[in-house]
């Protein structure tokens, strides 16, 4: 399986919109080989580079139907209806897309890693799920993961 955005490419740098600077929205995503045993998708958004603690996730969502295209702009909440359906968890502890917005003492670019998962199964878990919750939830049940990594600098 291959992911890609129209917002960014890999490696590149993250456009201000999808940042707690901008818009704040999430991005597109197009998946590419994604097999057809897969019954649900989820995706996890970390920051790489958070100092003393590492890794920051910033959005969990998951019981998204296997698509090509996974349209940006999803809405906040507990259960999305539209423009797909699927639950987000609880990253920065609020069921929403929450893009790079680094404080104001970190200067330094940070790489925000989009992780997504094909599944076997829908989930059944609590919306008030972690990360670490979704990533129990799925194990034995991954059938194939990809990333896409995007660059943000506080003042971009």
């Amino acid at each position: 399986m291959n992911v890609t955005s129209n917002a960014f490419v890999n490696n590149g740098m993250i456009p201000r919109t999808y940042t707690g600077f901008g818009k704040d929205i999430s991005p597109d995503f197009q998946l590419e080989g994604i097999s057809e045993n897969t019954a649900s998708v989820a995706i996890v958004l970390d920051d790489l580079d958070v100092p003393f603690i590492h890794t920051f996730t910033h959005w969990i969502i998951w019981n998204m139907q296997p698509a090509k295209i996974i349209p940006q702009a999803i809405p906040g909440g507990e259960m999305i209806d539209a423009p797909i359906k699927a639950v987000q968890g609880k990253a920065w502890g609020k069921h929403i897309y929450r893009g790079p917005k680094q404080p104001p003492f970190l200067r330094k670019a940070h790489r925000y890693r989009f992780t997504v998962f094909a599944l076997d199964t829908m989930l059944e878990i609590s919306p008030d799920s972690n990360k670490r919750q979704l990533l129990r939830a799925m194990t034995d049940h991954i059938i194939d993961s990809a990333e896409l990594t995007g660059i943000y600098k506080r003042g971009n």
